[in-house]
């Protein structure tokens, strides 16, 4: 017990609060996006993850994820319910309670899936929802959580993932995408308007993101030393310069400074900063804000066009700037920022950008495979989609019997 510091477990568990407000945060994100007939069942979505989670993580996430690594796939269930895992230092950090860390972790896990909902809002039925987080979250995040935090192969080959690129963006990305696919296009998509019923909502929720984002990325240095200052400076300036880009972006795209394009700049940047931000400076931060800014954006306006349904553009903002943001570590990474590190390509180091690719590819990969195949298991059994009268009517009342506003 003498080697845990009181601040730095202050810190952490600070950050992991932080960590907790952005999935409510991301209800109202999202919520303010959609319809107002399907605001709540949209709402719901993030604050029943956060219950579901918060327990499947407990009872064996944290183990498959985290515990005693197996050939660098999955870890063990050594720590099924949290046994052995207590006050004392674990394997994670030496100067913090093992628990500390677990529950910090635990916000990780429950926001991951949270960003998928996006993608399929407005017209998935709430069971199929209900089994396909507890499924994802098993199949798909634990594993993949394993390979790059938890002394899995990706960790081993070198991969720079400081806060999630890869294990949280990517993954939610790329099976937002799938989902979006396997689930089809909307009801009248194309030819009624969908547009967001509340943009005061949407913009509260990516500031309150914004907020929680410090706990996300800056939390993520364990300590509270200067590595925790440099990952929340450059978190808050590759935030700003997208949110900044995006505008600008779309300004001269069609013609007015767009809000909510504003807003899902901001998110943009903090996405793609979340693995850097414990590895590169604060002018890389910037390059980085201003690469999500365009890409995402470019991102968003190709799925359009294929007019592919993703609903709330999880995959222009999430897949798009993970893999920005991943593979701009491998650029931009310095030991001067992180010692226990590698310098990236321009500090000398190329190869560390082709590990970044490899990692990339293999969260891609898996995660839309497994998504795959999870979606079609579901459809067997449950039925994914509501039916077409559930989905004129507004989840809200079809799923749910409740509505937002009277």
């Amino acid at each position: 017990m003498d080697k845990i510091n009181s601040g730095d477990t202050a810190w952490l568990l600070a950050s992991a609060a932080l960590v907790m407000l952005m999935t409510p945060a991301l209800g109202f994100f999202y919520g303010g996006l959609v319809r107002r007939k399907n605001v709540l069942a949209t709402i719901m979505h993030s604050f029943f993850i956060l219950c579901l989670i918060s327990v499947q993580w407990v009872l064996w996430g944290y183990s498959l994820a985290f515990g005693p690594d197996i050939n660098g796939i999955i870890g063990g269930l050594d720590w099924v319910a949290l046994r052995g895992v207590g006050q004392e230092p674990g394997p994670y950090g030496a100067t913090v309670p093992h628990e500390a860390y677990m529950v910090f972790q635990m916000m990780f896990a429950v926001i991951t899936p949270a960003l998928i909902t996006g993608a399929f809002a407005e017209r998935k039925r709430f069971k199929a929802f209900v089994v396909f987080t507890l499924l994802w979250a098993t199949l798909v995040y634990d594993p993949v959580a394993h390979w790059v935090w938890g002394g899995g192969w990706l960790g081993k080959l070198g991969a720079l993932d400081f806060a999630g690129g890869t294990v949280v963006h990517i993954t939610s990305g790329v099976s937002a995408l799938v989902a979006a696919l396997v689930l089809g296009r909307r009801v009248g998509f194309g030819r009624e308007p969908m547009d967001p019923h509340d943009a005061t909502m949407t913009v509260l929720g990516a500031s309150l993101l914004w907020f929680g984002w410090f706990g996300f990325n800056a939390g993520s240095a364990i300590t509270s030393g200067g590595l925790a200052a440099n990952a929340f400076v450059v978190t808050n300036t590759a935030a700003a310069m997208a949110a900044l880009t995006w505008m600008t972006v779309s300004w001269l795209h069609k013609g007015a400074p767009s809000v909510l394009g504003a807003a899902a700049g901001a998110v943009a940047g903090l996405v793609a900063i979340t693995p850097a931000s414990g590895y590169v400076d604060v002018s890389a931060s910037i390059l980085i804000g201003l690469g999500a800014g365009t890409f995402c954006y470019l991102g968003i306006q190709v799925t359009k066009r294929l007019r592919v349904d993703d609903a709330l553009d999880v995959f222009g903002v999430h897949g798009v700037g993970g893999a920005w943001g991943a593979l701009a570590t491998g650029v931009f990474a310095t030991v001067a920022v992180n010692s226990g590190a590698a310098d990236g390509l321009v500090y000398g180091n190329p190869a560390q950008l082709g590990i970044q690719a490899i990692a990339v590819l293999a969260s891609i990969t898996y995660s839309a495979v497994m998504t795959f195949v999870i979606l079609k298991v579901i459809n067997l059994f449950v039925g994914l989609r509501v039916g077409e009268h559930e989905e004129v009517l507004g989840l809200d009342a079809s799923q749910h019997r409740e509505t937002a506003y009277v």
